[in-house]
């Protein structure tokens, strides 16, 4: 019933799809990386030369590193600390000092969080939160989609149908080649999101280290930071990337970059929702029944295109977000505002919109199939489209205006074959050159698009 009472649907009705994602961006996920980025920084700390921190043995080494195992009890104390201070890094700082005091590491205490400031934490956090999340969830479910369009494509590789341009009969081409259309497209931002870097920070309270170089000013904090955040990289999709040069703040740019690349495969999935939507309605494409389920409350026969619906609504929500979240995250007034707190704290709104999505797509996916009969009807009826062929063999013999001939047989008019047969019997032609012009048809005139439906990803 909890559940019924949430405000945002992402936590209520599609609880389901996107629980995975709380792993991720809830409130206890944050603490938790954050606590991780606190913990990594106090054992780099011990490791580097030149700074006063004893080395840990391998069981303290441990120890902190089981300190982000969180238990219940461990989060409320976590909000209870920020309660009181009013600053939610600062509670983790606190918390864990609570912890190590009763261990062999209460020596240690002040190194915690040592001359770091708070956005040194959270940009760190956000960095592994999204890195995590795009490659445990978003990029696998991608690729399983892009592998769907890819199978659709290669099984339905020389079905013809009539192409629409301007919402009108255009040269025909096949069902396969306009789903690898979609999957090459998909497959292009996939490739993008794998190799993205996603730029992180830890220089303290101005970008220049001030405070590390005060206490320690021997120390290369550069080539430490560096080390730090590539450390984070073993076995990760999607790696970060130090950025030396910032204001307090890690500049985000990466941040907008990577959400323009979600943007765009949101925006190219809604074009394949928009584009199923209407085969469906045309009924070239049918879904398959489900025994008792119900397409209209009041109309007992409709079969709803509900899925890609779903998808198309959420992928809109979700780009309304990663467009602002682009705009508004690069820019911090001089050398912090802390605007862009709240707004990181949606992330995974973000993102989960986008999971409900695809999982939408993937639903929709298994429910269809090609109507065959109504698509062959649909290329029989159409023979206007040959006009094009014809008129460029005509070309090719230089025969004169072909174009115009053409135009003023077919423009606004119902076409039958029978009317290009008198036209081309009445051209003045070799009959080499009738017989190519009558063997063209539009079911077999599809150029290389059976080709093109099978292409490999490493042809592209």
């Amino acid at each position: 019933m909890q559940r019924l009472k949430a405000i945002s649907p992402i936590d209520g009705r599609y609880h389901e799809k996107t629980e995975i994602l709380s792993q991720f961006f809830s409130e206890e996920a944050l603490i938790k990386y954050r606590i991780i980025i606190e913990g990594e920084y106090l054992l780099g700390l011990s490791n580097t030369p030149g700074v006063g921190l004893r080395k840990f043995s391998a069981k303290e080494k441990n120890i902190i590193r089981t300190l982000s195992n969180l238990k219940e009890k461990d989060i409320s104390r976590v909000k209870e600390i920020e309660a009181a201070t009013n600053h939610d890094v600062k509670a983790i700082e606190y918390f864990i000092k609570e912890k190590l005091k009763k261990t062999t590491l209460s020596d240690s205490l002040e190194w915690i969080h040592f001359a770091l400031t708070s956005e040194d934490t959270n940009n760190m956090s956000y960095a592994l939160m999204l890195s995590d999340s795009l490659a445990q969830v978003i990029l696998p479910v991608l690729e399983e989609i892009n592998a769907k369009m890819e199978n659709f494509a290669v099984k339905n590789k020389a079905v013809v149908a009539i192409a629409r341009t301007h919402g009108q009969a255009a040269s025909p081409t096949t069902i396969g080649k306009e789903f690898k259309v979609f999957a090459a497209r998909l497959a292009r931002q996939i490739k993008q999101l794998k190799n993205f870097k996603i730029q992180a920070k830890l220089n303290g309270a101005t970008g220049n280290y001030n405070a590390h170089r005060a206490a320690y000013p021997k120390v290369n904090w550069m080539r430490f930071t560096e080390t730090f955040v590539a450390g984070f990289n073993t076995s990760r999709k999607v790696k970060l990337k130090t950025n030396l040069i910032t204001t307090q703040i890690e500049s985000h740019d990466t941040y907008a970059e990577l959400f323009s690349i979600m943007q765009r495969i949101n925006t190219i999935l809604i074009d394949f929702d928009q584009d199923i939507w209407r085969y469906i309605s045309d009924n070239w494409i049918i879904q398959k029944l489900k025994k008792g389920e119900v397409g209209s409350s009041t109309m007992p026969h409709k079969v709803n295109p509900i899925d890609f619906e779903n998808s198309e609504g959420n992928l809109g929500i979700a780009n309304v977000l990663f467009s602002f979240f682009a705009n508004k995250l690069p820019i911090s007034r001089l050398q912090r505002d802390l605007s862009d707190s709240t707004v990181e704290r949606n992330f995974g709104v973000a993102l989960a919109h986008s999971l409900i999505a695809y999982k939408s797509i993937l639903k929709g996916l298994e429910k269809i199939n090609l109507n065959y009969k109504k698509m062959a009807e649909e290329v029989e009826n159409h023979p206007e489209v040959v006009a094009e062929a014809i008129q460029t063999i005509l070309r090719r013999e230089k025969y004169p205006i072909p174009y115009e001939q053409l135009k003023e047989l077919t423009r606004g008019k119902k076409c039958t074959l029978q009317d290009f047969e008198k036209f081309i019997n009445g051209l003045h032609i070799s009959k080499k050159i009738k017989q190519e012009l009558h063997s063209t048809a539009p079911q077999n005139y599809t150029g290389i698009a059976e080709k093109l439906a099978i292409l490999n990803k490493s042809d592209l």
